[in-house]
């Protein structure tokens, strides 16, 4: 019994789409911090992931899009108040202030460290092969 309560709860919990925190998308196109402040391409699966850093309840869902861009699937439903009105992370009380600290931790996030180690070293490499593409013409 305490299951099927549970789920109409997650629907009073915060929506967060990945487009929020997207360094590469516009305000136009749903981003909702300053693009300084924002990370680039953060997947559902880092959101969730830095939701449970801060010892946040969070819930994936996979199905849902971003009506704005419905080819991006995946959305974080994330709690920030409990039922009492108590904050469960008490450094977080507004989403503004939950985007900015998951937009602080995706880039660090363990699975990011691991892909911009190459990515630094191989912009050096395109770098040669443009040089040579311009000779080329």
């Amino acid at each position: 019994m305490d299951g099927g309560g549970d789920v109409p709860n997650i629907k009073k919990w915060t929506v967060f789409y990945p487009v929020y925190i997207n360094s590469k998308k516009t305000v136009a196109e749903g981003r909702r911090i300053s693009v300084s402040n924002a990370c680039e391409n953060p997947t559902c699966a880092e959101i969730a992931d830095c939701c449970g850093h801060l010892k946040l309840p969070f819930a994936i869902e996979i199905d849902k899009a971003y009506p704005r861009d419905f080819m991006q699937r995946g959305r974080v439903r994330v709690l920030l108040k409990k039922e009492d009105g108590t904050l469960c992370n008490p450094a977080i009380s507004s989403r503004k202030q939950l985007m900015l600290r998951v937009a602080e931790l995706v880039p660090r996030h363990p699975g990011r460290v691991k892909k911009q180690e190459p990515s630094s070293t191989s912009t050096a490499g395109p770098s040669k092969s443009g040089k040579g593409g311009r000779k080329k013409r």
